[in-house]
């Protein structure tokens, strides 16, 4: 499927341990690091852009310096004075990860505020990618916009593709944040869920009972993603069952999701084929794990890509 792609979210400063107990500055999060993988394994003649709000800071602009580095699009990010990026900090113990945050003032906090320019990123592009973390940073009357433009651009055609990603940190209430997640998989196309926070958060006894509560939705398209326990596809009716791939070691899970998100689409976007692109975004999750950070070097992914 040819058109520009379009990843909806929140880039955030990412703060990783390197050696000697120092720590590594780079910039990251999850809507960011799919359209990172899409935009390595996409054609280069096919556009891919981001959609957030920075600051008008320092770090704001290297920020930006940094996106237009990847060879994503940053037209349709807006500058918002007196905001800056949010910050997160990697902690590692035995390859698994957590984190630390601060977000209070970021300006991603505001992405949707701008109902006229959200608009028009949406209506530019042909594939958009959004997930619960967009969701969790946003005020309700935001979410209401996003989640109408997303249904627009659902009902015209276009692939919209949704990451619950749950984070109950980032939620104040667990009855509204999964009211919110179920509004949004109903807005989309082609969710992409992990069953380990949907058996959590939702109940789930079954990745069976994950697909069927998705598609009672009216999701035709399902990627249910169980770590080293492999992917479940449910498209238009096929259910079908792709095995995960080792990692030769695991070093930091940073990213594991939002690289198979990434590799997948694009995968998809080319082929069409289901089976093809979770085939491929196994192999390319299972690379990501065994280095630092969330985002492999291209010289890495290119490598990936000849396979």
């Amino acid at each position: 499927m040819a058109g520009r792609v379009l990843s909806i979210g929140e880039c955030m400063v990412e703060l990783s341990q390197a050696e000697g107990g120092l720590l590594r500055q780079g910039f990251a999060g999850d809507s960011f690091n799919t359209a990172y993988y899409l935009r390595a394994f996409l054609p280069q003649a096919q556009p891919v852009d981001y959609f957030t709000a920075v600051g008008t800071d320092p770090v704001s602009d290297a920020m930006l310096a940094f996106i237009e580095g990847t060879g994503v699009g940053t037209s349709f990010i807006r500058r918002v004075p007196e905001r800056t990026p949010g910050l997160y900090m990697i902690h590692l113990k035995d390859g698994e990860r957590s984190f630390s945050y601060w977000r209070s003032a970021s300006a991603a906090r505001l992405l949707a505020d701008d109902a006229n320019a959200l608009h028009t990123a949406i209506e530019a592009s042909e594939t958009i990618f959004f997930s619960g973390i967009t969701l969790a940073i946003l005020a309700p009357p935001a979410v209401e916009t996003l989640l109408a433009e997303i249904g627009r651009a659902r009902d015209a055609g276009k692939l919209v593709a949704f990451d619950p990603n749950i984070r109950p940190r980032l939620w104040a209430d667990a009855d509204a944040m999964r009211r919110t997640i179920s509004a949004a998989a109903s807005a989309a196309t082609m969710v992409m869920p992990s069953f380990e926070d949907e058996a959590a958060h939702f109940g789930d006894a079954s990745i069976a009972a994950t697909v069927a509560r998705y598609r009672a939705l009216g999701i035709e398209k399902l990627v249910v993603k169980d770590g080293v326990n492999g992917i479940t596809l449910s498209f238009d009716g096929r259910t079908s069952f792709v095995p995960s791939v080792a990692a030769e070691a695991v070093v930091d899970t940073t990213g594991a999701g939002d690289s198979f998100n990434g590799a997948f689409l694009a995968a998809y976007l080319e082929t069409g084929d289901e089976r093809r692109a979770a085939e491929f975004a196994a192999r390319v999750a299972a690379t990501v794990i065994g280095h630092h950070g969330a985002l492999l070097a291209r010289s890495e992914l290119q490598i990936l890509a000849d396979v």
